[in-house]
């Protein structure tokens, strides 16, 4: 008789600890050099939960159970395995898998509860299965648009937005009838058709510039989603944890708009990033100055301070590791080589300081933009490596561009700017860069894996001996 209060008391414990954990996962994540202590204490609080949610004496039937974890470690290990260029979709198919799950759960207490649910309970229940319906197409859709599989540029059509809102609108509606009236089960449904639709409604208008604020958004929706599932299952764990990831997804996409100078109604319905016209005209009538890696490895091999400024096409070329090599050669010959982190470089938050931290470039080297920005007047030599809208000046001085007031990374201030880039075509944002036609600006057309690996050889061929 005494086994079962021991049993809950002991399940209660381990909620704690997992509680813990992940409170100080969250916060051992914000520093590098706690990162790997604080993924560690996330993988044990995850583990610990897990552990206790299968010593609930009211499980009757573990074959289901069993089932599920073995699909999932199959399904698991092989994405766990990706290139680490393709975090950003990996981290989308997480939020997605997690959404869809919020929302089978929520739909199984409804079925299972109604007509007894409470006013409260059905209330939070709607919120959950809203919040993870459309999460669950919304980062289908971006996981779509990293992988390149869907258009990077955004999609609209006249009154879009009018539409979108109503679909969402739709969905609320029919959430307060079934708050209302918790036996309707006709329209519960509908409660997870039409957010379904609005997630992919909702991307589709999104270019890839604000994939950044757009998954640290959906990371957030997962994370009330599940929230709100706590309050229907009763589970402070869940509470705690979703509260957790929505909370800090939110902050972040607070950060990613603040880096952009953009509101979140900008970023959800301004489509930014259609090319514009002036980013496909006149290029005939400017000039630019290329060089061979030959030629760059003579200006590095001369320069005192150099700013390396990474951007997607140093992912995409899986370059990172040409770049730890570059580091080395220029930091033998006594040359001071930095990094510049633009807060939306990449395809995530963070994408530029993964890939670097992967290739072992020391910590103390990568500097945020608001660290590094007062040190370009003073640097020799900035090095841009597939960056393009976070380094174009037409943001401080343009009033008519779309990045017009998005702070930048000053490189046009360094005595010489190098650009590593495949050809002239425009950014995420769909606009030229000023950049590029600087007296002051070297583009260094090619592959940036190749040209960086060029560059090094050229390095170690002349002087290193």
């Amino acid at each position: 008789m005494t086994s079962v209060p021991f049993t809950e008391h002991f399940i209660e414990a381990v909620y704690l600890i997992a509680s813990i954990l992940f409170i100080l996962s969250l916060k051992w994540m914000s520093a590098p050099p706690t990162a790997r202590r604080g993924v560690l204490a996330g993988e044990i609080g995850m583990v610990l939960a897990i552990g206790g949610t299968l010593l609930n004496r009211e499980i009757v039937e573990w074959k289901w159970i069993v089932i599920a974890l073995v699909l999932g470690t199959i399904i698991g290990i092989p994405l766990g395995k990706v290139q680490m260029t393709a975090v950003p979709q990996r981290t989308a198919l997480s939020h997605a898998f997690g959404a869809l799950c919020v929302t089978l759960v929520g739909s199984a207490e409804f079925y299972l509860r109604s007509p007894n649910i409470s006013s409260f309970v059905m209330a939070v229940l709607c919120m959950e299965v809203i919040l993870g319906s459309l999460t669950f197409t919304g980062s289908l859709m971006a996981a779509g648009k990293l992988q390149e599989i869907l258009p990077q540029r955004p999609i609209t059509y006249r009154g879009q937005n009018f539409v979108n809102l109503s679909l969402l609108a739709g969905a609320v509606v029919i959430g307060g009838l079934l708050v209302a009236n918790p036996g309707m089960k006709s329209l519960y449904p509908f409660i997870v058709f039409v957010p379904l639709v609005f997630g992919v409604m909702m991307i589709i208008p999104i270019g890839g510039a604000d994939m950044p604020t757009v998954i640290s958004l959906l990371n957030s929706y997962a994370g009330l989603s599940a929230a709100a599932m706590g309050f229907v299952l009763n589970s402070k764990l869940l509470i705690i944890a979703g509260a957790l990831d929505g909370s800090s997804g939110f902050i972040l996409s607070v950060i990613m708009s603040k880096a952009m100078n953009r509101s979140f109604t900008n970023v959800l319905f301004g489509a930014f990033g259609q090319v514009q016209a002036s980013a496909a005209g006149g290029q005939e009538e400017k000039t630019v100055r290329s060089a061979s890696a030959e030629e760059a490895a003579g200006i590095l091999s001369a320069a005192s301070k150099v700013v390396v400024v990474p951007g997607y096409g140093m992912a995409v070329a899986q370059a990172q590791h040409k770049v730890r090599e570059l580091f080395d050669a220029l930091s033998k010959r006594g040359v001071d080589v930095k990094f510049a982190i633009h807060p939306v470089a990449g395809r995530m938050p963070g994408h530029m300081n993964v890939l670097l931290a992967e290739a072992d470039i020391p910590y103390d080297r990568l500097l945020d933009m608001d660290d590094i920005n007062g040190d370009f007047a003073q640097t020799d030599v900035a090095l841009v490596i597939g960056a393009n809208d976070v380094t174009n000046p037409a943001a401080r001085s343009d009033q008519s561009s779309p990045i017009y007031g998005m702070p930048i990374l000053d490189v046009d201030k360094a005595r010489t700017v190098m650009v590593i880039k495949r050809g002239m075509s425009p950014g995420f944002a769909g606009i030229d860069n000023p950049l590029y036609y600087l007296d002051k600006t070297l583009m260094l057309f090619g592959d940036a894996k190749s040209f960086v690996g060029n560059i090094v050889r050229e390095l170690s061929g002349s002087g290193g001996h």
